[in-house]
């Protein structure tokens, strides 16, 4: 079981996330992939699949994963596992907090992967947000507030890699 993590990073919050998801499910089980240098065309070599991606000012996508957009909906991800984690300033940017997870999610969603990863709601505060599930209870991949929650980030990445590794056991 070998996972592809491809995230995009401007100021390397998201960078970091990804290496701290790669370090707690293992560097043997996690390749990991900044798309900013390799692309997007390793994402076939893999079956399971974590994509981390950031929302900048006003709903905006990071510029790698903008840079790449026009690919995303093209990608191979039918019957693929996947999950998403996203970085957002909940408090600077409420009406758009991790918006670029639920774009993401929305641009492959027709590709008809395995969705996995979703993650509660509870202890934000943000106004309004495209990567809500459609229970309004979850977002549909970790949420990750480095500019006003960071003392909660470790806990919420150990959470979710453990919940994450569950729910491909259960999709295997």
């Amino acid at each position: 079981m070998k996972i592809g993590l491809f995230y995009g990073s401007s100021t390397c919050y998201t960078e970091i996330v990804a290496e701290k998801i790669q370090a707690f499910i293992g560097e043997e089980l996690v390749d990991i992939y900044n798309i900013k240098d390799s692309g997007l065309s390793k994402i076939n070599d893999y079956d399971i699949l974590i994509f981390g991606i950031s929302t900048w000012d006003y709903g905006e996508l990071q510029e790698d994963w903008g840079n790449l957009w026009d690919e995303v909906s093209g990608l191979s991800v039918n019957n693929k596992i996947v999950a998403i984690f996203g970085l957002g300033d909940q408090e600077g940017y409420g009406e758009w907090f991790i918006d670029a997870v639920g774009m993401l999610h929305d641009e492959i969603q027709p590709q008809a992967p395995i969705f996995i990863g979703q993650w509660p709601i509870e202890g934000y505060q943000f106004t309004e947000s495209k990567a809500l599930a459609e229970d309004k209870k979850h977002f549909l991949g970790l949420a990750i507030d480095e500019d006003s929650q960071y003392e909660m980030s470790d806990e919420r990445i150990e959470q979710w890699c453990l919940q994450i590794l569950q729910e491909i056991q259960d999709k295997i």
